[in-house]
């Protein structure tokens, strides 16, 4: 102790010792995929001489050959732990007994060095989808991913029918700038590819709104009740032109339902019994249903079609407009509130107080401009075979033709699909 009356003072930073970083290596098995691989390899590690511990474990069977990734790490056992050549000659030694038991290949490189893999920041799934899925989808999303200072720490298929889609799991990229880099790969290569952040909020999805023409069911009612009238060609010139966002919608249904007047109230029930339902929208709400989703439809259609297809498909709810019937004919006018587009975002958010479901847990997918605020509205806007325009302003996009291709984008695996389905 001094006696002079001065505090001694703490090392500096600089003048305290380091601690050298324990030692760590990485064993890669490969080969063809057999009972007992892992136990075996587990089991070797297990009885060392020195200890270790288990830092990292990656396995995937694609088509029955295993690749399985374990990063190992020393552990001090009442005193320095091993060093790195220790640990590596330890290891292979284990890699040489598994690989004579069980026919396979292991590696052990050291892993000592700063992790070259698991960009730092917040992870993003990305979902490629298609029919099938050209290489160069695949190719792209990864240049796309490294291009923006990405890394993909994962990939594992969520199905194989009716359409092929993988999961990326991307880190270290910020999501505009991935979202936009993909929809660059998305439109040259003709794949879908969908992004979601990780996390508990992707599961979390409870409601699931749907709209209706060109959505759940093959093209437009409206255009199969002017077939009727004899005026198909301008009635469906006024749709697209709505669609498109060229016209204000409710201004637009107006003038497509004035040239329904006089058409006999039977027509609504013809149209009806031959909706033809988009391939995959049973199995989509079937899934959901049976994973505790609430399922309805919100369209700018008609009640008098709408209400008996919500019926028929157990759905839990259904928002629409009404046409105006009297003595048994259309008058050419509505009853009650439009829906439009501001409208379809009304009746998402009503019913997801309906059933005490916060918004970023519900789910909207449409094909048209008034579907935006809806889409927008909604936890998860999932714009399907719709228009340009929609594509570039909603969460995320599907251009093919089943509508249970959804649920790859919601993260289900084609096996808990069947799983779901009875």
């Amino acid at each position: 102790m001094r006696h002079d009356g001065a505090v001694p003072l703490a090392p500096s930073p600089r003048q305290q010792p380091v601690e050298p970083a324990p030692a760590r290596a990485l064993l890669t098995v490969t080969g063809a995929d057999r009972p007992g691989v892992t136990a075996r390899l587990f089991g070797g590690l297990a009885g060392t001489r020195a200890p270790v511990e288990v830092l990292d474990v990656e396995q995937v069977v694609v088509h029955g050959h295993l690749v399985l990734g374990v990063l190992v790490g020393a552990v001090a056992d009442g005193g320095a732990p091993l060093g790195e050549q220790e640990l590596l000659d330890q290891l292979r030694e284990v890699g040489r007994e598994v690989a004579i038991a069980m026919g396979v290949r292991v590696e052990v490189e050291s892993a000592s060095g700063p992790a070259s893999s698991g960009a730092s920041g917040r992870q993003h799934h990305v979902i490629v989808l298609g029919r099938p899925v050209p290489p160069e989808a695949v190719a792209g999303a990864a240049q796309a991913v490294a291009g923006i200072g990405g890394n993909i720490d994962a990939i594992r298929r969520l199905s194989d029918y009716p359409v092929t889609s993988f999961e990326l799991t991307v880190s270290g990229a910020e999501a505009t700038a991935l979202r936009t880099a993909l929809a660059t790969v998305a439109a040259t290569t003709g794949a879908d590819i969908a992004v979601e952040q990780v996390g508990l909020a992707r599961r979390s999805k409870r409601l699931i709104v749907l709209d209706v023409d060109s959505t759940l069911v093959l093209g437009e009612v409206i255009d199969e009740l002017a077939a009727r009238a004899g005026r198909a060609a301008e009635v469906a010139r006024i749709t697209a032109a709505a669609m498109n966002g060229e016209l204000d919608f409710a201004e637009s249904l107006r003038a497509r339902v004035a040239v329904l007047e006089g058409l006999p109230e039977e027509v609504l029930d013809e149209v009806r019994e031959h909706l033809v339902l988009t391939p995959g929208a049973r199995t989509l709400i079937r899934t959901l249903q049976r994973l505790g989703f609430r399922c309805g439809i919100v369209s700018g259609g008609f009640t008098q079609i709408t209400d008996p297809l919500a019926e028929s498909l157990g759905l839990d709810f259904a928002a629409a407009n009404t046409l105006e019937v009297v003595d048994g004919r259309l008058t050419g006018g509505l009853v009650g509130e439009i829906v439009d587009r501001p409208g379809k975002a009304r009746a998402l958010i009503r019913f997801a107080e309906q059933y005490g479901i916060p918004l970023d847990q519900t789910v909207a997918v449409g094909d048209g401009a008034n579907d935006l605020d809806m889409l927008n509205t909604a936890g998860l806007g999932i714009a399907f075979n719709a228009k340009p325009f929609v594509r570039e302003q909603a969460h995320t996009a599907l251009n093919q033709p089943y509508l249970d291709a959804v649920l790859q984008v919601l993260g289900f695996t084609r096996d808990e699909v069947l799983d779901a389905v009875p």
